[in-house]
C-alpha cells in the first residue's frame, strides 16, 4: 500500500477522460498538488472511462464492465482521487449501487469506493492541506458543480484553498450553486433547455466581473467557456487544480462550439 521507501500514501489518479483528451495540464496540476501534499502519485495505464455516461444513458452493462476494470485496475493504492466531482461520485457512489448484485465484485466495489476522493476534498480533508504555494493577481469567482456539491459535499474546501492564494480576490457570482446546463448527457439530450440555463450562469458570472472563472469539473467549465466565448464575453476559465498549483502556462480552457 503506502510507498515502502518514502512512507507516503500511495495515490492513484484517475485522470478522467476529458482531462486526459482536452486538458492534461489538469492531470499534470492535480499529481503537482498531490505531490505537495505529500503523496506518492502514480496514474495507472490500464485506467479508462468511469462508464458515467453509460450509466446515465441507462446502458447499465457496459457501466458495470468498465467499472469492474477500473476498480482492478486501481487495487493495491492507499488512495484513488479524480479531478473531477462527477467522476469521483460515479467511482464513490454509484459503483457499490452498480454491482450490489454481483457476488464477486459487490465488496471489492465497496471497499473501492471507501478509498476514493475528488481532489479539492482530498487535500483539505483528507491530508490537512490549510493552504498553497500560489500566486494570481487578479479576481476569480467560483462555480459550485453540481456532483461534486450534492453527492460529495465540496463547497468550503476550494475557497479554503483559493484564499490562500497570494493576490487573489474571490467574488462569489449570484447562484453560484445553481447548475450550468452540462450535466454530461442531458445537453445533449435536451440542448434547448441546457442552452438556457449556461446562458443564466454566464450572466451570473459576467456580473461579478472576474478575470477567472473556477470550477472543479472540466465539463461544466468547457460547457460555460464555450458560452461565454460565443457571447463575445473576455473571461477566461480554468479548472481550480490550475490555479492553486500555480499552473497557468497553457491557454484557458477552450469552450465547446
Amino acid at each position: 500500500m503506502s510507498d515502502p521507501f518514502s512512507g507516503r500514501p500511495r495515490v492513484g489518479l484517475f485522470v478522467t477522460c476529458l482531462v486526459d483528451l482536452m486538458r492534461p495540464s489538469v492531470g499534470f496540476a492535480a499529481a503537482k498538488l498531490l505531490e505537495r501534499a505529500g503523496c506518492s502519485v502514480e496514474v495507472p495505464t490500464a485506467q479508462t472511462c468511469c462508464g458515467q455516461p453509460a450509466y446515465n444513458s441507462g446502458d447499465k452493462a457496459d457501466a458495470a464492465a468498465l467499472a469492474r476494470q477500473t476498480i482492478a485496475a486501481f487495487e493495491g493504492y492507499d488512495y484513488v482521487v479524480a479531478p473531477s466531482g462527477s467522476c469521483a461520485g460515479m467511482l464513490k457512489l454509484h459503483y457499490p449501487a452498480l454491482l450490489a448484485d454481483d457476488p464477486e465484485w459487490s465488496g471489492r466495489a465497496k471497499e473501492f469506493a471507501e478509498r476514493v476522493y475528488e481532489l479539492i476534498s482530498f487535500l483539505v480533508d483528507v491530508r490537512g492541506v490549510e493552504a498553497v504555494d500560489a500566486e494570481f493577481p487578479g479576481r476569480v469567482t467560483y462555480h459550485d458543480s453540481c456532483s461534486g456539491l450534492r453527492e460529495l459535499g465540496i463547497k468550503d474546501q476550494p475557497r479554503k484553498l483559493l484564499s490562500s492564494v497570494k493576490g487573489l480576490e474571490l467574488k462569489e457570482m449570484a447562484e453560484s450553486e445553481v447548475c450550468c446546463g452540462f450535466g454530461g448527457t442531458f445537453s445533449i439530450k435536451y440542448p434547448d433547455i441546457s442552452n438556457a440555463m449556461v446562458e443564466k450562469k454566464t450572466a451570473n458570472v459576467a456580473a461579478a466581473e472576474p478575470d477567472l472563472l473556477l470550477a472543479g469539473d472540466l465539463g461544466c467549465l468547457m460547457n460555460m467557456a464555450g458560452k461565454l466565448k460565443r457571447e463575445g464575453r473576455q473571461i477566461a476559465v480554468r479548472h481550480v487544480a490550475e490555479v492553486l498549483a500555480g499552473e497557468l502556462s497553457d491557454p484557458p480552457i477552450a469552450g465547446t462550439k
